[in-house]
């Protein structure tokens, strides 16, 4: 059972780190002032868009 309790975690955490990516590259598409009444910095978000990619 450890087996594809691990595979599962491994693939889940896989696709949360794509969806995260693609979140920030679509919110980077915003101008400034959207992005401040949400709370976010745009250098922010590139740090957070700059994640490894296996493929």
């Amino acid at each position: 059972m450890g087996f594809f309790r691990s595979a599962y975690k491994s693939i889940a955490n896989a696709r949360q780190s794509q969806a995260n990516r693609f979140v920030n590259a679509e919110l980077l598409k915003l101008d400034d002032e959207s992005l401040k009444k949400m709370g976010k910095s745009r250098a922010e978000l590139r740090r957070n868009a700059n994640g490894s990619m296996l493929f």
